[in-house]
């Protein structure tokens, strides 16, 4: 099964909700991030989609690396998708959608049942934002 290699941003507010965009022309929700361009690190690659996506400038020193993951893609059938996470506090009011996106949302666990979601949200990235939900 071929691999996707992206960066991805575990981003939560100050009231506990987890952020997830969804792409133009896709159903599912997932965490904000993206494919590396030549030459970027895992880092930099995020700090330069959250840009592009969401209107958000961060550092480096504001990510908090999580590790990597791997879940079934969600939109490309056939591919794994291999995610190296990072966490980060934002303020909701300083993200737009921009770019390729559709829409944004701030989710809390409760939500989790309701929306259509990536695999690797399920699976991985959502229970490191809401460990009850690792169980």
């Amino acid at each position: 099964m071929p691999d996707i290699h992206v960066s991805a941003a575990v981003i939560v507010d100050d009231a506990g909700r987890a952020l997830v965009v969804r792409k133009q022309g896709t159903t599912r929700f997932m965490q904000p991030g993206g494919k590396p361009e030549a030459g970027e690190s895992a880092a930099q690659t995020l700090i330069r989609e959250l840009d592009e996506e969401l209107g958000l400038v961060l550092d480096e020193s504001d990510l908090h690396p999580l590790g990597t993951f791997v879940s079934a893609a969600a939109n490309e059938p056939g591919h794994r998708v291999v995610a190296a996470a990072f966490a980060a506090t934002v303020d909701p009011g300083a993200v737009t959608v921009q770019a390729e996106l559709a829409e944004l949302r701030w989710i809390t666990p409760e939500d989790v049942a309701t929306l259509p979601l990536a695999p690797l949200s399920v699976e991985h990235l959502l229970p490191l934002a809401w460990p009850a939900l690792a169980g």
